[in-house]
């Protein structure tokens, strides 16, 4: 039959009909990613990004890193509303107003980037974060210091959608649902930032609005697991988790940029 061709084409490559250049294998492995990552931020309130944009980016670069910042709105106002009342609002202000000339620093940064470059960078500040988190260090939480970790967290975030090792390093030794909370507000207000000096700069395309969109029910169904898994798996075990996936990617990625 005539249209046979077609209808296989459509199979093997549904997404690509939009222009988006990423095939329903790649799009499914990446639900996978996006619905495991969700499953995890939700549990003990930050590691979406960290576990999802090394991995897509392996799967295809397109995937990351601004996709992740589309996926990470809903759930970090998610997160906010289902634990609102545990938010910590002491240190909120001053970790937000660094996020703006840190976004501003992580626009200046991209636009002197290369691919291999922004390999570079993500893997690098995935590794740099594995190692201070796993190390369990806590700073003394002061307006600098609380200032100091909203501008690396701002330029983080625009350069790599990774953006919450430096404000959850402060809250490090809180209750989860107190980190769960105050993440949650200090993400959805730096992830609302971001992504407007993204627009003004453009550097977020119609297809990365595309791709986030499409991935949302993964995201979805990944926060709803994390309602019941939150009181049910060790925050250990799933941090320990976190640590080997994100080691793991970042080192592919570092090796792929020194291959290049």
């Amino acid at each position: 039959m005539t249209g046979d061709p077609d209808a296989s084409a459509i199979l093997r490559s549904r997404c690509r009909e939009g222009g988006l250049d990423v095939n329903i294998v790649e799009f499914a492995a990446a639900a996978a990613v996006v619905a495991f990552a969700a499953a995890v931020q939700g549990t003990i309130g930050l590691g979406f990004n960290i576990v999802a944009v090394p991995v897509m980016s392996l799967i295809n670069p397109l995937l990351a890193p601004v996709p992740q910042l589309i996926l990470s709105l809903p759930q970090s106002i998610a997160a906010l509303v289902r634990e609102h009342g545990e938010v910590d609002r002491s240190g909120v202000f001053w970790i937000l107003v660094g996020r703006l000339p840190g976004a501003v620093l992580g626009f200046w940064l991209l636009a002197l980037a290369t691919d291999r470059v922004l390999d570079l960078l993500i893997g690098a500040l995935v590794l740099i974060a594995v190692v201070i988190l796993a190390t369990g260090f806590r700073f003394r939480r002061t307006r600098s210091v609380e200032f100091g970790a909203g501008v690396f967290a701002g330029v983080s975030s625009y350069v790599s959608s990774i953006g919450g090792p430096p404000v959850a390093l402060l809250y490090s030794r809180d209750e989860g649902p107190t980190v769960r909370a105050t993440l949650g507000l200090i993400f959805t207000i730096g992830v609302t930032v971001t992504i407007i000096a993204r627009t003004i700069g453009g550097d977020m395309t119609g297809r990365d609005v595309a791709l986030g969109v499409g991935l949302l029910p993964a995201a979805g169904l990944g926060f709803l697991l994390s309602s019941w898994l939150k009181g049910r798996i060790s925050r250990d075990h799933l941090r320990a988790a976190i640590f080997v996936l994100s080691a793991t990617a970042a080192t592919a990625l570092l090796l792929r940029a020194a291959l290049a």
